[in-house]
């Protein structure tokens, strides 16, 4: 990934100081890298760590590992989906089975682990499971690849776009509560906003 961004010199932390207590303390906790897991194995981990670094297009240790630990913490949670397609697994399932599968196409493909194959090889499989036309293995038995896709897919973006360093990268003032946006008007910035630099 080419890191560009139009504010290079925001830093979405030095407001933090505007923010209540609870808001502070949750936030600066995604700065931290937990390396713990409660639900992952340690091979479910690595591939989704492969997983959601090609998603994302970001292999950045502190902001994949917080992506990682986000997915965890909702398959601890295990809350309920509010909805899930006819067909569809429980998330837990589906991500436990799912990622067995997607380890495995990296056996069939190189006789190694998906996370350890080259971009170009991770890219064409991530490709066809998107699409749904993986070639069906004992192991896809039961997963449906093109619900397994947006269901990561969903779980990564909620989690990156939610890290510090994303928010300062895309020019995110962070959480509004207390302070609040006082220009509202289309065009306006508050003083504590990001300026475009580029």
């Amino acid at each position: 990934m080419t890191n560009h961004s139009y504010y290079p010199t925001y830093n979405v932390m030095d407001e933090q100081k505007e923010w209540d207590a609870n808001t502070r303390n949750i936030v600066n906790a995604r700065l931290q890298r937990e390396t713990m897991y409660q639900f992952l194995t340690h091979v479910e981990a690595e591939t989704l760590r492969a997983w959601c670094s090609l998603l994302m297009d970001d292999n950045r240790g502190e902001i994949i590992q917080y992506v990682l630990c986000h997915i965890d913490e909702v398959l601890t949670q295990d809350k309920g989906e509010g909805q899930r397609k006819m067909n569809v697994p429980p998330l837990r399932t589906l991500l436990r089975q799912g990622l067995k599968a997607i380890d495995e196409t990296g056996w069939i493909d190189s006789s190694k682990p998906f996370f350890q194959l080259d971009e170009t090889s991770q890219r064409h499989i991530m490709l066809q499971i998107s699409s749904d036309s993986y070639p069906l293995t004992e192991n896809w038995e039961g997963v449906p690849q093109k619900a397994l896709f947006q269901k990561l897919l969903k779980l990564s973006v909620e989690a990156y776009y939610s890290h510090p360093l994303v928010w300062s990268e895309i020019g995110f003032g962070g959480p509004a509560y207390p302070r609040g946006y006082v220009r509202a008007e289309t065009g306006q910035l508050d003083p504590w906003e990001a300026v475009k630099e580029q």
